[in-house]
Order: C-alpha cells, then sequence, then structure tokens
C-alpha cells in the first residue's frame, strides 16, 4: 500500500479562509441580481444562497455555518433593515447561518439545500412574529403574517436553489468539488 494513498488529506486553513471569502463574495454579487424584493427585507435573486449552501455541502457544517454567519453579516452591512438589535441578530448572522446546516448532509445535498433554507426561513419567521407583527392587516395573526410574507420570498429562493444544485449535480460539478 502507497504511503501517500493512506494519508488522509490535509487541506491548509488558508485555502478554507480563501474559499469562504470567494464564496461569500459570489453570493454577495449574487444578491444584487433581483428578481422582486419585499418592502422590510427579503427578495428573491438568482440563486445567492447556492454558493454558501455549496461551501457547506463542501467543507462540512463548522465551515458553512462560519461562512453562512459572515454573509449575513454582509447582508446586513450592504443591505441593512434594522428595527431591534435582537431582530439584528435573528434575521442576519443567525438566519444566513443556518444555510450552513447544510453541511451536516454532505452525502445528501438535496435535504441539505431543504434544512438550510428552512432553517433561515424559521429565524426570519421567529423575528417576523416577535418584531414585525405591527406590519400584519388588522384581524391577521402576526404568525400567519410573517409565513406568508417570508414564504413569499423563501420558497422562490428554495426552489431555486434546489434546481442550481440539481444542474450542479447532474453536470458532475458539484461531485468534483465536494
Amino acid at each position: 500500500m502507497n504511503e501517500e494513498t493512506s494519508k488522509p488529506k490535509i487541506i491548509s486553513k488558508t485555502r478554507i479562509i480563501a474559499e469562504v471569502v470567494s464564496f461569500v463574495a459570489l453570493a454577495t454579487a449574487l444578491s444584487y441580481i433581483k428578481v422582486f424584493s419585499l418592502p422590510q427585507g427579503g427578495s428573491v435573486t438568482a440563486g445567492s444562497m447556492v454558493p454558501i449552501i455549496w461551501l457547506a455541502l463542501r467543507r462540512g457544517p463548522k465551515v458553512g455555518v462560519f461562512a453562512a454567519a459572515v454573509y449575513g453579516l454582509v447582508q446586513l452591512a450592504v443591505e441593512p433593515y434594522i428595527f431591534h438589535p435582537v431582530q439584528v441578530l435573528l434575521d442576519y448572522p443567525i438566519a444566513f447561518g443556518a444555510l450552513g446546516l447544510a453541511g451536516f448532509f454532505q452525502n445528501k445535498p438535496f435535504l441539505g439545500v431543504n434544512v438550510g433554507i428552512w432553517g433561515r426561513f424559521i429565524a426570519h419567521f421567529i423575528s417576523g412574529v416577535i418584531f414585525f407583527a405591527s406590519f400584519a392587516p388588522e384581524g391577521m395573526h402576526p404568525a400567519i403574517y410573517s409565513a406568508i410574507y417570508n414564504g413569499g420570498y423563501i420558497l422562490p429562493e428554495l426552489a431555486i436553489s434546489i434546481y442550481i444544485i440539481y444542474l450542479l449535480q447532474e453536470t458532475k460539478i458539484l461531485k468534483i468539488f465536494l
């Protein structure tokens, strides 16, 4: 047995940091290509969550959650919607950080996409119920309003992300880099 092939592959921390920066930058660039935006934040983009999910699938949950939380902080810097300090935590580093949960499903990318994006939805949903209840139409329960509002952009983003990950997997590009 060749000694070289029996050793685990060591990835440098510098390379991982470079990947995090590159994938966050790509996600940020894609976030500017909008299909539509909602008034209190949230938009449907050209698959802006895919680079973060791809990185999580590639490097696992630890790197994925870190990169996703960094991406959330970048989104806070470039397109802030600030209502309350706790809302900022829920809607930016926690919600986006949830995308990194996809890394727990490296061998099941479609499940990873769903877990990551639904995790993001849950954080936005909680924020909506707690901090944006006053935006609900009269007589509508804040939970219903939050589910409709946040689902209005998260569900299309989920569909776009699943489709792009599907294309990456079918063309074997996803496997090359995992």
